[in-house]
C-alpha cells in the first residue's frame, strides 16, 4: 500500500519548481538555442517558448522549438519526479495565448517516482555524440525498452530497417543540400556555431565533428571552420537509427514528441547508450516526405531521427554550454 502524500507548504513547492527549471536548462534543443521561459508563483509554474530564440530559417514553423520546449517540460517531470514530487501537468492551458505551454502544479510529495529517478540521473551525463559508433550492436531489449519510454510520452518509436538506411541517408542528404545552397540558413549556422561564450547558447566548435564517411551523413556544424572532434574509428556499422513519429503536428503533439524525445535520450543514457539526434530532414519538406515513406504509417508525422550506438572512444565528450537560469526563470515573490 502506498503511503499518502505529505502536506506541501507553498515555499517548499516553490523551492522544488526552481530546482526542477534548474534542472531543464541540460535540455537538449536545435542548435542549443534553448527557446523556453519558466516563471514560478508559489506552487504554480509556466513554461513559455521564447519566440526571438526560434530559428527563423531551419526552424520557419517552429516544429523543433516545440521539441526543445518538450524536453525542457520533460527533464523538469523527471527532477521533481525523481524528488518525490507530485505533479499536474495542463499542457497549453490558455489558448490566447499561444507561446504558454504548460502549467505544472505540486499537488503533493511523496516517495520518489524509480522510473523518474532512474531518467533524472542520466541528465548530467547526457551528451549529444556526433562521432561515429563502432561495430556493437545495440540489444534488442535495450530498443523494446526506449520505445516504451516513448510511448509512456504518447508519441511512437520506428526502428530504421537495416536495408533502408540508404533510404533515410538520401532524405538527411537532400535536406542538407538545400540548407547548403541557401545563404540564409549557412547566416543562421555561422550566427549559433560563433556564439561569445557570455551568451551560454549555440554549439561550440569544440563539440562539432570533423566531417567523415558515415551510413547516414552527419550535419557539418562549421563549413568554413575547423570542427573540434574527429569522427574516430568507427563508420557507425553499428548504429541503430529511429524515428520519433506520431499522428498529428499541432502544438500539443509537437510538445509530447518532444517530452518523448527527452525519455528516448535519458533512457538511452541510461542503457549506456550514446546518441545523436538528426533533425535535418525534418526542417525540409520534401525530404519529411520521404521519410514519411519509412514509418510504419505512412501518414504518421515524422518528429525527430536519433542515431544510437556505442562510440569507440571512451573519452568524455564537452559539455555544451547553457545559459544563467536568471535569463530563463522568472521567480514571483509574494
Amino acid at each position: 500500500m502506498n503511503a499518502p502524500d505529505s502536506p506541501v507548504t507553498r515555499s517548499a513547492a516553490s523551492a522544488a519548481l526552481e530546482s526542477a527549471a534548474r534542472v531543464s536548462l541540460r535540455a537538449p534543443s536545435v542548435f542549443n538555442t534553448q527557446p523556453w521561459k519558466w516563471r514560478i508563483h508559489g506552487d504554480m509554474m509556466w513554461l513559455r517558448s521564447d519566440p526571438e530564440r526560434r530559428l527563423g530559417v531551419t526552424d520557419a514553423e517552429g516544429r523543433l522549438l516545440l521539441l526543445s520546449c518538450g524536453g525542457a517540460l520533460h527533464h523538469a517531470r523527471m527532477a521533481l519526479g525523481a524528488q518525490g514530487w507530485r505533479t499536474e501537468i495542463d499542457r497549453l492551458p490558455d489558448d490566447r495565448q499561444p507561446d504558454l505551454l504548460a502549467a505544472v502544479r505540486v499537488v503533493g510529495h511523496g516517495p520518489a517516482d524509480p522510473v523518474a529517478a532512474r531518467l533524472a540521473g542520466a541528465i548530467s551525463r547526457r551528451r549529444t555524440d556526433r562521432r561515429a559508433f563502432g561495430d556493437r550492436e545495440v540489444p534488442p531489449s535495450a530498443l523494446t525498452r526506449l520505445a516504451e519510454c516513448v510511448e509512456t510520452e504518447g508519441a511512437r518509436l520506428c526502428q530504421v530497417p537495416d536495408d533502408r538506411v540508404p533510404e533515410l541517408a538520401v532524405a538527411v542528404e537532400e535536406a542538407a543540400d538545400v540548407e547548403y545552397f541557401s545563404p540564409a540558413h549557412r547566416g543562421e549556422l555561422t550566427r549559433w556555431t560563433h556564439r561569445p561564450a557570455w551568451t551560454g547558447d549555440g554549439v561550440p566548435p569544440a563539440t562539432a565533428v570533423q566531417p567523415a564517411h558515415r551510413r547516414v551523413p552527419a550535419r557539418n556544424l562549421l563549413p568554413s571552420g575547423s570542427p573540434g572532434l574527429l569522427a574516430g574509428a568507427g563508420e557507425d556499422e553499428g548504429a541503430v537509427y529511429v524515428i520519433v513519429h506520431g499522428s498529428g503536428c499541432h502544438v500539443v503533439d509537437l510538445l509530447r514528441a518532444g517530452e518523448a524525445m527527452s525519455a528516448l535520450l535519458l533512457e538511452a543514457t541510461a542503457e549506456g547508450l550514446s546518441t545523436a539526434p538528426i533533425s535535418e530532414a525534418v526542417e525540409v519538406a520534401w525530404p519529411r516526405e520521404l521519410l514519411r515513406r519509412l514509418l510504419p504509417d505512412a501518414h504518421d508525422e515524422p518528429y525527430l531521427i536519433v542515431r544510437l550506438g556505442y562510440a569507440v572512444s571512451g573519452e568524455t565528450l564537452p559539455a555544451s554550454p547553457r545559459r544563467e537560469a536568471r535569463e530563463t526563470i522568472q521567480i514571483d515573490f509574494p
